[in-house]
């Protein structure tokens, strides 16, 4: 089968690395620009894997892009996926992608009659948060007769941390100060809530890393929260750094140093996160080889079973594979969105338009990370905290 992956970015080469790598899929790389090739899928060139140019502006490319092809990977940036969910529909392939971005996940989902009538499958935010988290919170609240909380933590992180953020970029500066700057839905009481981005920080041992920050994020929940509205009493997403770190952002955001509206310097209009963007992103990419990285993940979803409160819990600690050149958060990230492709492109997954939590079956989708060598370790913790 013919599998199409938009995005040439690290993501989308993860991507399609993994269906070259782990399937028998041909692969089509679509992006405004594939050349040079990311070194990682410079091998694979062949009968397999063919890249073309798409501009995802321009639909006519995008529909020539989508001929004969069973599912397709979206690795674009998420204000495209609407218009390209539409346009797999239009073409009979079952489409996924790395979503992030509920109001546009909620305009994808009113074109599941439409997916419905193609017989294909549209699975938005397939990534790690949005996507691996939602598909381990779902498969632990299907565990529990009486599911209560839902609490999920989640970070991209280098290994060897340096001040004064101890961070570096592992996918998009932008994302994460839309992250920073954006209040979080959450569930209290069972009513959704809105928190405010970088608030509520807490500290945590995170094994095989130490010492660890967590605090409030935008988007990783996805719909969930509606979803389970009145059915659950919490649930809540937050994000992973090193401790020191969410402060230090607070004071930039609170000094209006992320703000998008222009500010007068000097007589140009200058808008301090462009600005932050320019001066501060350089210094936040590092190369992997020399500064590797780590994804860390912990989902916990405490209730009640057979009478006995019980708590299930997932961790994750992936890192950097410098054999194959990949990242963590490419590992994680973009092998997570192939994985969902391939299940789409075998039949596994009922036409519609679907979240992830809704549809993956997490056990397969574990089981397929597992041969990936991404290890997630389940841990039962009875009453008084003891493992089961």
């Amino acid at each position: 089968m013919r599998m199409l992956v938009l995005g040439a970015g690290q993501q989308g080469s993860a991507c399609a690395y993994d269906l070259l790598v782990h399937t028998d899929h041909e692969v089509v790389l679509a992006d405004l620009r594939v050349d040079p090739l990311p070194a990682l899928l410079r091998p694979h060139v062949g009968p397999r894997l063919r890249t073309v140019r798409v501009d995802a502006e321009d639909r006519r490319s995008v529909e020539i892009a989508l001929e004969g092809v069973a599912a397709t990977m979206s690795a674009f940036p998420y204000y495209y996926n609407a218009e390209l969910a539409a346009a797999a529909i239009g073409a009979g392939s079952h489409f996924c992608d790395l979503g992030g971005n509920t109001e546009i996940v909620l305009r994808q989902k009113e074109l599941d009659g439409r997916a419905r009538e193609r017989g294909v499958s549209v699975i938005p935010d397939c990534g790690v948060a949005p996507g691996m988290v939602n598909i381990l919170a779902e498969h632990g609240i299907r565990q529990l007769d009486r599911p209560r909380a839902v609490r999920i933590k989640v970070g991209g992180l280098p290994q060897n941390p340096r001040p004064p953020l101890n961070y570096q970029v592992v996918y998009s500066m932008e994302g994460v100060l839309d992250y920073y700057t954006t209040r979080s839905l959450v569930l209290r009481d069972g009513e959704p809530v809105q928190v405010e981005a970088l608030s509520e920080v807490e500290e945590l041992d995170f094994p095989g890393v130490g010492r660890l920050e967590a605090f409030h994020t935008a988007g990783g929940l996805s719909t969930m929260a509606q979803r389970y509205r009145g059915k659950l009493e919490t649930m809540e997403y937050k994000t992973l750094r090193y401790p020191g770190h969410a402060a230090a952002m607070r004071a930039i955001r609170d000094l209006g140093l992320l703000d998008s509206e222009p500010v007068d310097v000097k007589g140009a209009a200058v808008a301090p996160r462009d600005l932050f963007l320019a001066r501060v992103g350089p210094e936040l990419r590092r190369d992997p080889h020399e500064s590797p990285d780590l994804v860390a993940l912990r989902v916990e979803v405490e209730g009640e079973r057979a009478g006995r409160p019980v708590t299930l819990r997932w961790d994750l600690l992936d890192r950097y594979d410098p054999e194959a050149g990949v990242t963590a958060m490419m590992r994680t990230t973009g092998y997570s969105l192939a994985i969902t492709g391939h299940l789409q492109a075998l039949g596994s997954i009922e036409p519609g338009v679907w979240t992830p939590d809704e549809v993956v079956p997490a056990e397969r989708y574990i089981a397929e990370l597992r041969r990936r060598g991404i290890d997630i370790r389940a841990t039962e913790l009875v009453t008084g905290g003891a493992e089961a």
